[in-house]
C-alpha cells in the first residue's frame, strides 16, 4: 500500500466527488501549464483522448516528484468535435462562437485518469461521453448568454448540466463521473486491485 494517496488537482468537483466515495487523499494542484505543454506535443497529433490522458499523466508525474512515496492520481478532460480539441472561452464573444459551433452537433467529453507511484506510471484510463446539444435558436443563444453572465467563461463547453446549460441538449451518453472530469467506478475498481481499498 501506497503511504498516502494523492489527487493531483484542484477542481472542487473531483474533490467532492472522492470525498464523496468516501476515498482518505490530500489534493494537491499540479504545477504544469496545460497550454504550453500542449504546444510542445503538438507535433506528435495526439487525438482528444490521448492528449487528456497525456495532460493527466504530466500532472501526476509533477505532483509525484513531490511526493515520491504516495500513489498519485492525475486527472483532465478534453473537449472535443471530431479531432477538435476546445478551451475555455476568453470573453462572452467567444463563448457565443464555440456555443454556435456545437449547436446541432454531438461532441464529446474525453475524461482521462492516471496513477502513478514513485514517478513511474501504473495505470491510466479513458472514459467518453457525448453531448447532443440540440439545434436552438440565435435568439434563445442570447438569452442563455444573458442569463449565465460571466459563468459562461467558467466551462470549456460554456455550461453546466445541473443549471440552465441542460436546456442546451437534446440527450446524453455518458456517466455522470465521466461528465465531470473523474472516471470513479474504473478508479475505484483499481484502487481495489491495487490493495489501496478493502475489495
Amino acid at each position: 500500500m501506497a503511504e498516502t494517496l494523492v489527487l493531483a488537482s484542484a477542481s472542487p468537483s473531483r474533490r467532492m466527488l472522492m470525498e464523496n466515495a468516501g476515498l482518505f487523499f490530500q489534493a494537491v494542484a499540479a504545477q504544469i501549464d496545460e497550454r504550453a505543454f500542449e504546444d510542445s506535443i503538438a507535433h506528435r497529433s495526439f487525438g482528444p483522448g490521448e492528449l487528456a490522458l497525456e495532460l493527466a499523466l504530466q500532472k501526476a508525474l509533477e505532483v509525484s516528484n513531490r511526493f515520491p512515496k504516495a500513489l498519485v492520481i492525475g486527472c483532465d478532460q478534453t473537449m472535443s468535435l471530431g479531432q477538435r480539441v476546445f478551451h475555455k472561452p476568453a470573453d462572452r464573444h467567444e463563448a457565443s462562437s464555440t456555443l454556435r459551433t456545437l449547436r446541432g452537433n454531438v461532441h464529446r467529453l474525453n475524461s482521462a485518469v492516471v496513477l502513478v507511484q514513485e514517478g513511474r506510471e501504473v495505470w491510466r484510463h479513458l472514459s467518453t461521453a457525448d453531448l447532443a446539444m440540440r439545434d436552438f435558436s440565435d435568439a434563445f443563444l442570447e438569452l442563455y448568454l444573458e442569463r449565465c453572465g460571466d459563468s459562461v467563461m467558467k466551462s470549456v463547453g460554456c455550461y453546466q448540466l445541473e443549471g440552465i446549460g441542460i436546456q442546451l441538449f437534446d440527450s446524453i451518453a455518458g456517466d455522470y463521473f465521466t461528465i465531470l472530469g473523474l472516471p470513479l467506478l474504473p478508479l475505484l475498481g483499481q484502487l481495489r486491485a491495487l490493495g489501496e481499498l478493502d475489495a
